[in-house]
């Protein structure tokens, strides 16, 4: 378990700054005072299976999925107290921003508070885990249950034979493609960067667009995300076999990555302000017509086709390129949501019947027919009438899924030395190798000091 201090240095750096406010100094404080005498082992102490619920409040902590009306977690909430009118769930909208919901939900929870379910990214099991800060859900759910996922996405969820969340829907890196331009300058589909590259410089010269292609490169979790699909491409790894060391300068591999990411700006395939760009603002770009090429998550398919959008019928889905036509389809980071419990929630037996119900064929098929989620029960997946309406499941089967460096529960220090750098570097602030050496210098340094 690690200290005090170095836990606060985890909840602090997660913001960028090494200072908070007292009043959150103090939260964390008493967060490790519970966690110093509960440990991991905290939700070990609902050892009865609670049955399932008829009765109850809860409060369910979720950031939006996408801007599309209505929002989909009133819809599911709206559902699920349909067939479950005595139980009422609560959404408390959380932060768009990964990291800053991060912060405040290891803040609550740690202190004794915070929602009864909350939705949270798929790299947080280990350092949650690790904190005691979700309940081992495979203590009161069957094994029968867990069968249902598709391959992979519990053992995601698993730390230290702990099962800490549900899959609620998962994600992948997607290529966007104006399939109408594509056709107009009688192009194919781009497999590598190079054409796609080439691609957007033609409709540049043609003034077809105002921006060739947009990702996410901003200071936050995505850029993150971003770089994985280049680096794994390229044949690089963030950490060694034991999350304990960094290999970003073992090789050239992230040297070639990063320079990549940089060069859709330095060629102004991409706008200037990329560095300043998350998943929304690309979005929007995209959307309103300004864009050919977008990297997104399967959700921007169905906003692409929304009401208000420009390019409605003129959007198509690809898996990302390579750099080489043989490595094609290219690396794609899998991203997603699971559903938590947490280990202070009085209506546990509440919560799982909530969880089941959003895991449940009905949500789940909600899920990828009206938002273009992923589904991660393998039986809506492979439905053929759910393939039929998604036009992102007809194309994710041929994607190569690579896992960001989340094994640790440093993990959130890893990212972040990876992202400051890498939008650094796309802003034109830092160099390449100097990015490259920085993050690799801040990574051993946190890793090295964790005491984990």
């Amino acid at each position: 378990m690690p200290s005090i201090q170095q836990f606060l240095r985890r909840a602090t750096t997660v913001r960028g700054t090494r200072a908070v406010a007292l009043g959150a100094v103090a939260a964390v404080v008493v967060s490790l005072c519970c966690v110093a005498t509960a440990g991991p082992a905290s939700a070990a102490r609902l050892t009865k299976a609670p049955g399932t619920a008829t009765h109850g409040t809860i409060t369910w902590s979720a950031n939006p999925i996408t801007t599309a009306k209505p929002d989909p977690r009133t819809v599911l909430v709206q559902a699920f107290e349909k067939k479950y009118p005595h139980i009422k769930v609560k959404i408390v909208s959380a932060p768009t921003d990964t990291t800053t919901y991060r912060a405040d939900l290891t803040t609550e929870i740690g202190g004794g508070a915070g929602p009864d379910v909350y939705s949270g990214t798929v790299t947080w099991p280990a350092e949650f885990g690790e904190h005691g800060f979700a309940v081992d859900l495979s203590k009161y759910l069957p094994t029968s249950y867990f069968d249902t996922f598709a391959g992979g996405l519990v053992a995601g969820a698993t730390y230290k034979g702990e099962v800490l969340a549900a899959p609620y829907y998962t994600t992948m890196g997607l290529l966007y493609y104006r399939k109408d331009l594509l056709a107009k300058d009688h192009l194919s589909v781009p497999k590598t960067w190079a054409e796609l590259k080439a691609d957007a410089k033609l409709m540049l010269s043609k003034h077809q667009v105002k921006y060739g292609f947009v990702y996410q490169s901003a200071d936050y979790e995505g850029a993150t995300c971003d770089f994985m699909e280049y680096l794994t491409d390229a044949g690089g790894k963030v950490l060694n076999a034991t999350d304990t060391k960094s290999l970003l300068e073992s090789n050239g591999d992230a040297v070639k990555a990063l320079t990549t990411m940089v060069s859709w700006v330095k060629t102004g395939i991409s706008p200037s302000a990329e560095s300043t760009y998350k998943e929304a603002t690309s979005m929007a770009t995209f959307r309103n017509g300004n864009a050919a090429f977008l990297r997104n998550w399967p959700y921007a398919y169905a906003t692409s086709q929304g009401k208000g959008s420009a390019v409605i019928g003129k959007v198509g889905v690809a898996p990302l390129p390579s750099y080489t036509a043989a490595g094609y389809p290219g690396s794609s980071t899998i991203g997603g949501w699971d559903l938590y419990v947490n280990p202070h929630s009085k209506n546990l037996a509440a919560d799982l019947t909530f969880i089941k119900f959003i895991t449940g064929s009905e949500a789940q098929t909600d899920l990828a027919t009206k938002w273009s989620e992923i589904p991660t029960i393998s039986s809506v997946q492979k439905s053929p009438s759910v393939k039929k309406v998604n036009a992102v499941l007809a194309v994710v089967s041929g994607t190569r899924l690579v896992a960001r460096p989340a094994g640790t529960p440093d993990y959130p220090e890893v990212s972040q030395a990876l992202y400051q750098n890498i939008s650094a570097a796309v802003a034109g602030t830092e160099s390449v190798k100097t990015a490259i050496k920085n993050a690799n210098t801040k990574i051993n340094s946190d890793l090295a000091s964790s005491g984990l």
